[in-house]
């Protein structure tokens, strides 16, 4: 538990998809709202170098998004998290689950 996306790093964000993440939504508080001044725009730039990061190890920068909301927008959230969703079960699993699942089918 972080108390602001400020502290976000980005060995957490790829951390998620080595333990199996196929997709990693990063959820801050709106841009120049933050309790914590800028955490949100730390966060979206280090959102960003893991964005990049996955495209050039192709498991795809379509897999992490970063959304600003307020504690007030519920409706908001379910509907950016509904199509995260979507958009990652189109993608499919991530690579590192696939070649997993080959490691094991050959074990």
């Amino acid at each position: 538990m972080l108390p602001c996306t400020g502290r976000i790093d980005e060995a957490i964000l790829l951390k998620a998809f080595e333990k199996g993440a196929d997709g990693v939504m990063v959820i801050g508080c709106l841009e120049g709202d933050c309790h914590y001044v800028n955490g949100n725009i730390r966060a979206r730039a280090r959102v960003e170098r893991v964005y990049r990061i996955l495209e050039q190890i192709d498991i795809g920068p379509e897999r992490i998004r970063m959304y600003n909301l307020s504690a007030g927008e519920g409706s908001k959230f379910a509907a950016f998290t509904s199509e995260f969703v979507e958009q990652v079960v189109k993608l499919g699993p991530s690579p590192i689950n696939l070649a997993r699942q080959r490691e094991a089918q050959v074990s």
